[in-house]
């Protein structure tokens, strides 16, 4: 590989990205600028930028490297993740434009009238972004020690850096722009080495064995029954509760603009796993040796040196590298602003100088504890973080906007045993022997612990002596009732 070509690809995106969060500073005055970018992101534009943040290092990483451990039954991750925007779209894309929320905790607090559900809600949210940013810093370590040979921690400061000094300087509107250019650059830098790839490739079509590349062994998830069903339904409902995919609708600037906006985005991911799928495909077939945990996420970054070579394939390197710094960056951003609007208003006065200084801490604190952990199977460490969202978010958004008789004590007593049972699991999935019963059980906990807080939410506010707070039938019915496109 040709570091000087590679470095220079990475600098070029920071650069870009850094010009285009300049821009945002610019036209970045208002905290409604900051924290939703003044509700004015047109669908086409919204839908980039969402599937810009939502398409992560799993995704651009870690689903080839899985697709090349597993073939076909990694598809199940891809189709999950995208199938997600469907419930989005259907139960909550929508309202929660109308609910005229800046975040998700403040939508809690809206519906249930309880600063106990708001404060519950933001250490959840607070979890689940961490979480999620952890594994983006990762990829960010590996892309560069693979490529580059620079120590792992380069990687991480540099993308924590770059977040950091974006989000502070201009909030909600440098963010979008940032992630709707880096969608286009992500599906760009994996289309175009798939193009060559496949071209390299012609003269061994016909000795490819269908077996390597489609194993029909077990089915599909490479689990039994209960695993394939569980993982697929924290896919499906993870997606609800994702923070940064929540807000983005709050920056609509009306509820049929964020339905137009989710449908656009199923097609731009749905368009972008296909072919980060391809890749992986084209990986059993170039690369079989990559195959074991943690060393498969670095395939793509290593089929360009060895289907093509010589400068083209120095070059197809380099644009990879700059997509997969793409990936790792427009995620982050979007973690970073959402949970930097949280802790704002939460721990400070919600004006815009408490809002940079919360979008430095939201990138510090996931940057330390990346120091303390090791990279894994990147697609695996964001399906946990898809787990804990569905188990303990999930179902209090929906029940928050459908059903009218959830009451604050119902809402944070199901976050609370959600996120605890969900954190038992994974805890108790480390520790477990394997092939067991109970280690399925735990390996995969979507199954029960979603209707465990769903459950815990329905029974306890059936119980609450309290009853709903007052003015909830008013509440709902802004959220469902259509609005004008000029509210």
């Amino acid at each position: 590989m040709n570091t000087g070509l590679v470095l220079g690809a990475v600098a070029g995106l920071v650069l870009a990205t850094v010009v285009l969060g300049a821009y945002g500073l610019r036209i970045s005055r208002t905290t409604s600028d900051f924290y939703v970018a003044s509700r004015s992101v047109r669908p086409v534009w919204n839908a980039s930028a969402i599937s810009g943040e939502y398409l992560s290092a799993g995704t651009f990483l870690g689903l080839a490297g899985l697709v090349l451990l597993s073939g076909s039954e990694g598809f199940w991750f891809p189709i999950g993740y995208a199938a997600g925007y469907l419930l989005v779209l259907l139960f909550v894309g929508a309202p929660l434009r109308r609910s005229g929320a800046y975040t998700i905790p403040d939508f809690i607090q809206a519906r249930t009238q309880s600063r106990t559900a708001r404060h519950v809600t933001s250490v959840v949210v607070l979890i689940i972004g961490w979480l999620y940013i952890v594994p983006q810093l990762h990829g960010a370590a590996i892309t560069l020690q693979v490529v580059a040979g620079l120590p792992l921690w380069v990687g991480s400061v540099l993308v924590a850096l770059v977040v950091g000094g974006v989000v502070a300087a201009g909030g909600m509107r440098a963010v979008t722009a940032v992630q709707a250019f880096q969608y286009w650059l992500k599906l760009t830098a994996l289309a175009v080495p798939v193009v060559f790839l496949f071209i390299a490739l012609t003269d061994h079509v016909q000795t490819i064995d269908p077996h390597l590349v489609f194993p029909v062994e077990r089915g599909p998830g490479g689990a039994d029954l209960y695993g394939t069903l569980s993982l697929m339904l924290a896919l499906l409902l993870g997606t609800i509760g994702l923070p940064h995919v929540l807000v983005r609708f709050y920056t609509s600037p009306d509820g049929p603009s964020a339905r137009r906006a989710t449908v656009m985005v199923i097609v731009l991911v749905g368009a972008f796993y296909a072919v980060s799928s391809t890749m992986g495909l084209i990986a059993r077939i170039a690369a079989p040796d990559l195959a074991e945990p943690g060393l498969a996420d670095t395939v793509v970054l290593e089929l360009p040196s060895r289907v093509i070579g010589g400068l083209w394939g120095d070059l197809l390197t380099a644009l990879i590298v700059a997509g997969a710094f793409a990936a790792f960056l427009a995620t982050s951003s979007g973690l970073v602003v959402s949970l930097a609007g949280v802790v704002s208003q939460d721990l400070f006065t919600g004006s815009v100088r408490s809002f940079r200084l919360a979008a430095v801490i939201c990138a510090m604190v996931p940057l330390a504890f990346s120091f303390l952990t090791v990279p894994a199977g990147l697609v695996s460490s964001v399906g946990q973080v898809f787990v804990f969202a569905a188990s303990s978010l999930t179902p209090v958004m929906v029940l928050g906007v459908w059903w009218p008789r959830m009451t604050a004590r119902g809402a944070t007593v199901g976050m609370i045993v959600g996120a605890l049972a969900c954190g038992a699991a994974m805890i108790g999935a480390a520790l477990s022997v394997e092939h067991t019963w109970l280690a399925a059980v735990l390996a995969q906990p979507a199954a029960w612990t979603i209707p465990l807080t769903t459950a815990t939410v329905i029974v306890v506010s059936l119980l609450d002596k309290r009853g709903v707070p007052a003015g909830t039938t008013q509440f709902l019915a802004r959220l469902h009732l259509p609005e004008s496109p000029a509210r």
